[in-house]
């Protein structure tokens, strides 16, 4: 199986400023991002970005990158360019990595594509992991994930989904034997692989409604009929970066 990673920067942030650019222990986080990336077996990782600043270093560090347009609405209409840029065939795999991810897992990145590729029913693939903490489950910033019978995902949502009726709002996935026979809630980990054609595609669907009322742009493709595998970690990732509270303690790990 051979895959590319993508890696989306985009410079502008308007809770943290020149985000690709902050440095870890003397590297560009979003080179840090894409040294992680390179662990995986992908048979190349490349940043797609809209800022030559974001080239210039990533050059320096041996790390590919390709400009793309500045004006696209999502990371998915900047990676879609980038496999144009790249001479992707349809067929092919790509995996987005967000590129404030520092400390992602290149085991990660391989079990989603490794997904997709054994998943042709499935136009797209991504992670989530066994959610523990009822705080977690009500938290509207954890999104959730419902799953059929192959791991194929039914819904994504803000809300706490499943909803247990019969528990009152206690964490029925406690609740000894029975408890054990049902199925835990899903948090998603913002990870996807796509085939370049459903990719190339995308951004030319229409907005969903449900899109629009969750604000997840994942649901697009289930509001059009495309379907998408789940892969289940035993493990949460590592934090991302959204903040300035969120960059100090991912420098912790890049003394």
């Amino acid at each position: 199986m051979s895959f590319t990673v993508l890696i989306p920067a985009r410079l502008a942030s308007t809770r943290l400023p020149n985000k690709p650019l902050a440095d870890m222990g003397g590297a560009p986080m979003v080179v840090r991002v894409a040294q992680r990336a390179m662990q995986s077996t992908a048979a190349r990782t490349v940043v797609a970005t809209d800022s030559t600043d974001i080239i210039d270093k990533c050059e320096a560090f041996g790390v590919a990158a390709v400009l793309t347009r500045a004006d696209h609405p999502s990371g998915s209409d900047r990676l879609a360019e980038a496999c144009t840029a790249l001479g992707l065939a349809d067929d092919d795999i790509v995996v987005n990595v967000q590129g404030d991810e520092p400390l992602i897992d290149p085991a990660l990145i391989d079990a989603v594509a490794r997904l997709l590729n054994e998943r042709p029913d499935c136009a797209m693939s991504t992670a989530a992991h066994s959610i523990d903490q009822m705080a977690d489950l009500l938290n509207p910033n954890v999104v959730k994930v419902v799953l059929d019978a192959r791991q194929t995902a039914l819904y994504f949502s803000r809300s706490p989904i499943p909803a247990a009726r019969d528990f009152a709002g206690k964490p029925w996935w406690e609740d000894g034997e029975k408890g054990s026979k049902l199925p835990k809630p899903l948090r998603h980990v913002g990870i996807y692989g796509y085939r370049v054609g459903f990719l190339r595609q995308f951004p030319t669907l229409p907005q969903a409604p449900l899109e629009q009322l969750e604000s997840l742009e994942q649901l697009r493709a289930l509001w059009h009929g495309h379907r998408i595998a789940v892969h289940i970690t035993d493990e949460a990732p590592g934090p991302g970066v959204d903040t300035p509270e969120d960059l100090a303690r991912a420098r912790q790990f890049f003394p």
